[in-house]
């Protein structure tokens, strides 16, 4: 799929989160992959607004995770790896946050805690076009 704006990535977002929000009897576990700069946060700000998150969503790249309460009572976790150096400090919260049937975990450059995650999850590639456009990819 081609994303030719911010708006348009935010409106991806929003009906993915559709797709989410009817499944209700596991945990979910969506993985961004993307170069800085592809939209992946951008992405997920549409994913919580679809989802139904009213407060303020940014990136946690400096606090590695936030949490978000969604209005069904379920929760909405955003990781991002980037900055992380050793991934054995963030097993113990990443494994309570995918055990939890009651929470949506979205995961921002997990190479680096490839080994935790199991393989049932969604992957979603971002690629940045020469054209300014991106290429999506659901997996």
């Amino acid at each position: 799929m081609k994303i030719n704006s911010e708006q348009e990535m935010l409106n991806f977002g929003k009906t993915f989160a559709k797709t989410l929000d009817r499944q209700t009897s596991s945990s979910i576990l969506i993985e961004l992959i993307g170069d800085v700069g592809t939209g992946k946060t951008t992405f997920f700000r549409g994913l919580a607004e679809g989802l139904g998150v009213s407060s303020t969503v940014t990136s946690p790249s400096f606090t590695i995770s936030k949490t978000y309460a969604l209005p069904n009572g379920k929760t909405l976790t955003h990781y991002d790896f980037y900055r992380l150096d050793d991934p054995g400090i963030m097993q113990e919260d990443l494994n309570d946050s995918l055990k939890n049937p009651n929470n949506i975990t979205i995961i921002e450059w997990g190479n680096s805690v490839q080994d935790f995650l199991p393989k049932d999850r969604v992957r979603i590639s971002i690629k940045y076009n020469n054209d300014n456009s991106r290429e999506i990819n659901v997996l």
